[in-house]
């Protein structure tokens, strides 16, 4: 009997490449997916067999593309982790439209491509997990994230949309609000005053990421704040 499919868009070395380990770990047949062939080529080297497929996921084409290869390779997607983000960090007087265009694009619009490209294999199952990496900053917006914080609150929306629809269908859809700054060399470097205690581990939040995506029916979590037990909310 084939492995289970886990596609993971948004392949960096924190909370993606833990993804990729943990469902692997897990039994998973495991499919990176980023922007940079170079990097997922770096990444996959720590992850065995694992299939690689380079593409934008703020660019529609470049997803269909992509989910049409792994299609061919693996077969249907049984979980989708999406991990891909990001947004410029400017105030709203100099926030531009490009920012804004691309933050919605990657965020929300990219999350609902993404998801429309695994949920007929999904339905045809009766079964599938569409895992999201959301932010505090959907939640609400900072004097400095305004493309950042709106594109997030729309992916939020998306979500919510996508858990509704698909729940009765056997798809469990779950947000994951991320509080904090997750332990990397680079965070660690820029705030190098800061206790092992003020970080999250990349490697726990895709521990709880893989038993959500695992939850029996009739308990699903949609919505799932993870914080170091240190963070003032």
């Amino acid at each position: 009997m084939a492995n289970p499919v886990c596609a993971i868009i948004g392949i960096g070395p924190g909370n993606g490449l833990a993804l990729a380990r943990r469902f692997q770990a897990g039994g998973y047949d495991v499919a990176m997916m980023s922007r940079s062939a170079e990097k997922l080529e770096m990444f996959a080297r720590q992850i065995d067999r694992a299939r690689l497929y380079p593409c934008d996921a703020s660019d529609p084409e470049s997803l269909s593309d992509a989910f049409r290869r792994l299609r061919h390779d693996m077969g249907s997607v049984d979980v989708l982790c999406f991990n891909a983000g990001g947004g410029s960090w400017s105030s709203p007087d100099d926030t531009t439209v490009s920012e804004m265009d691309i933050a919605f694009r990657t965020n929300a619009t990219g999350l609902l491509c993404a998801a429309q490209q695994v949920i007929p294999g999904m339905i045809e199952k009766g079964s599938g997990a569409i895992m999201i990496t959301g932010a505090t900053a959907s939640l609400r917006g900072g004097p400095k994230s305004t493309a950042f914080a709106a594109a997030k609150a729309a992916q939020r929306s998306v979500a919510q949309s996508l858990a509704r629809h698909l729940g009765p269908k056997g798809i469990h859809v779950s947000l994951f609000i991320i509080d904090g700054v997750i332990d990397l060399a680079r965070t660690r470097k820029m705030l190098p005053d800061k206790p092992d205690t003020f970080f999250l581990k990349a490697d726990d939040i895709a521990d709880t990421i893989f038993h959500t995506a695992r939850q029996p029916k009739s308990a699903w979590t949609f919505e799932l704040d993870m914080r170091p037990f240190v963070e003032r909310w």
